[in-house]
C-alpha cells in the first residue's frame, strides 16, 4: 500500500512530464479518482504511453495488479496534484 500512495521509492525522485497530461489522461484519471473505480488503470497506462510517457515506474504501476486506491500517486500526478 505504501508504494500505491508514495511511488516506487522515496529515495529515487520521479519526474512526471506535464506533456503527459493530455485531455485523455486527465479525463481517465479524474473519472477513476471520483468514482474510486480503478479498473481503467491499464487504459491510463496506454494513454500515458500515447502521450509520450516512457517511465517504466509509471507504466508498470498502472499495469500492475494493484490494489489501486484513491491517492494513487500516478492518478494524482496525472491530475496535477503534488
Amino acid at each position: 500500500m505504501f508504494r500505491e500512495l508514495f511511488g516506487p521509492s522515496p529515495l529515487r525522485p520521479l519526474t512526471f512530464s506535464p506533456s503527459w497530461r493530455t485531455s485523455t489522461t486527465v479525463a481517465l484519471a479524474s473519472q477513476m479518482y471520483e468514482s474510486r473505480d480503478f479498473s481503467a488503470m491499464p487504459i491510463l497506462a496506454d494513454a500515458l504511453q500515447d502521450a509520450g510517457c516512457d517511465s517504466a515506474d509509471v507504466l508498470d504501476h498502472c499495469r500492475g495488479p494493484g490494489p489501486h486506491v484513491r491517492g494513487c500517486w500516478v492518478v494524482d500526478l496525472a491530475l496535477g496534484k503534488e
